[in-house]
């Protein structure tokens, strides 16, 4: 009889969820106990468990000793990466499960600054009909198929815009760290992503960034935050970018020196900007960004769906199967790399 796999979770589940889990094989052993907190679980449940399914909650190394994996439940991981716990442990996430929604809300974006919809809403807000030809000017699309669209940081989300911008036929850059690799060994769903770095024009070194800025229309932020990322985007980044560009961040929120992008947008170096992520959230009341007619906000929304939980259950259980068979798991976290 093979031995028993503790398997814990602190997000609640379904129990839908719950039978996919358990039906993976029967020497797994599902305890489901939802909380934020190390402390609401047992000594004894603690030391017991092999497997983790988290949203953040780690015990201390020295009440898990059988811990041997973390399945976080999101993409993200930045605050959790010097914990000590994963100089043993193995530590994956959810990179690829929430890319379709997160590529949705990035085209929305281009398509909605592209088109003027913030110029339009305005005119309908104030009733404003522009009568003379030269104001009618002002609502010129940016067509996507003109444009040419960077993308910082070509993980699972990167390579999802890519994909569904293909039909529009922008030029498309992408930076990434390693450009020996354009590649995706990352988990990735069928008819997802750019498995084999098809879908852009130009592969760029994180130090030619700036080179990439000058050239782009549109650049979308999909990075995760490390030491080497934070503040990427400051003034030095927004002093290149042209005047009629816009910025989207869909990665984290330290990744722009938001100080300098309010200077920006003031002073009109750049068009505009959507940002999903900040610095401090919520966004604080008295932010400018509330009050600038080229900036789209949302509360940190890009990446939740209908499908989330069946799609990051789909993950995890492949994963889950993975670690029964001894194989590499997808997604697995460099804590030296940060994400």
């Amino acid at each position: 009889m093979k031995e028993i796999i503790n398997l814990l979770s602190t997000i609640d589940l379904s129990e839908d969820a719950r039978s996919r889990i358990k039906g993976v094989a029967e020497h797994v052993k599902l305890t489901v106990i939802p909380t934020n907190k190390p402390g609401d679980i047992s000594e004894e449940s603690w030391q017991e468990t092999e497997v983790l399914l988290t949203q953040g909650v780690l015990p201390e190394s020295e009440i898990a000793p059988n811990l041997r994996w973390v399945q976080f439940h999101s993409a993200g991981v930045d605050t959790y990466v010097d914990h000590p716990l994963f100089s043993e442990v193995i530590a994956t996430n959810m990179s690829g499960a929430i890319a379709w929604q997160i590529g949705e809300y990035v085209l929305m974006t281009l398509l909605a600054f592209g088109q003027k919809l913030p110029r339009l809403i305005t005119n309908k807000r104030n009733k404003h009909w522009p009568k003379s030809k030269e104001k009618r000017q002002d609502l010129m699309p940016l067509e996507l198929r003109d444009s040419t669209v960077g993308i910082l940081g070509y993980g699972s989300i990167g390579r999802q815009v890519a994909r569904l911008l293909v039909p529009f036929g922008p030029t498309v850059l992408a930076a990434k760290k390693d450009v020996m690799h354009p590649e995706d060994d990352g988990y990735i769903r069928d008819g997802m992503g750019d498995p084999h770095g098809d879908f852009f024009d130009r592969l760029y070194p994180m130090e030619a960034l700036h080179s990439m800025l000058s050239e782009c229309d549109f650049v979308v932020l999909t990075l995760p935050l490390t030491e080497n990322t934070r503040n990427i985007i400051d003034e030095a980044a927004l002093t290149v970018m042209k005047p009629s560009a816009y910025l989207v961040n869909v990665g984290r929120g330290e990744l722009i020196d938001q100080d300098a992008l309010i200077a920006a947008l003031k002073a009109k170096e750049i068009a505009g900007a959507a940002l999903d992520v900040f610095e401090e959230e919520p966004l604080p009341e008295d932010s400018p960004l509330w009050e600038m007619e080229n900036v789209i906000i949302s509360p940190h929304v890009a990446g939740i769906s209908r499908h989330l939980e069946d799609e990051t259950l789909t993950l995890f259980v492949e994963n889950l199967n993975r670690y029964l068979s001894e194989l590499p798991l997808y997604n697995r976290i460099d804590v030296d790399k940060g994400y």
